[in-house]
């Protein structure tokens, strides 16, 4: 149960904070959560990595279908050197996942260590 309410607080804190911070205030919000929520590691680092890839997978996908992929398919084709938007909304969704997923780890090391 921690596990899905800790998923749910990432994602809901995370994209609050992006309404008024910058992206990498999602790294703040999982360390807060996973700090505040006792875990095991590994299961810290994955309810991050999940609600991470969960909200910036999903938002961008919502964004880029909302235009018919047209500034997905132009930034995939300079960045990726092929025309696969799908790929860039995997990419942005796995790099969120990383971010948040490490810093709920740590955030789950330095509950570990306090206690």
């Amino acid at each position: 149960m921690k596990f899905f309410v800790s998923i749910v607080l990432i994602a809901l804190l995370s994209m609050a904070a992006c309404l008024y911070l910058p992206w990498w205030s999602i790294a703040i919000a999982a360390f807060a959560v996973a700090a505040i929520i006792p875990q095991k590691p590994w299961w810290s680092f994955l309810s991050g990595f999940i609600a991470l890839l969960l909200l910036w997978g999903g938002l961008s996908f919502f964004i880029s279908s909302n235009n018919d992929h047209l500034m997905a398919k132009k930034i995939s084709i300079l960045l990726l050197q092929s025309d696969s938007p799908f790929t860039l909304v995997a990419a942005t969704a796995l790099i969120g996942a990383l971010v948040a997923g490490l810093a709920a780890l740590s955030g789950s090391f330095v509950r570990r260590a306090a206690d």
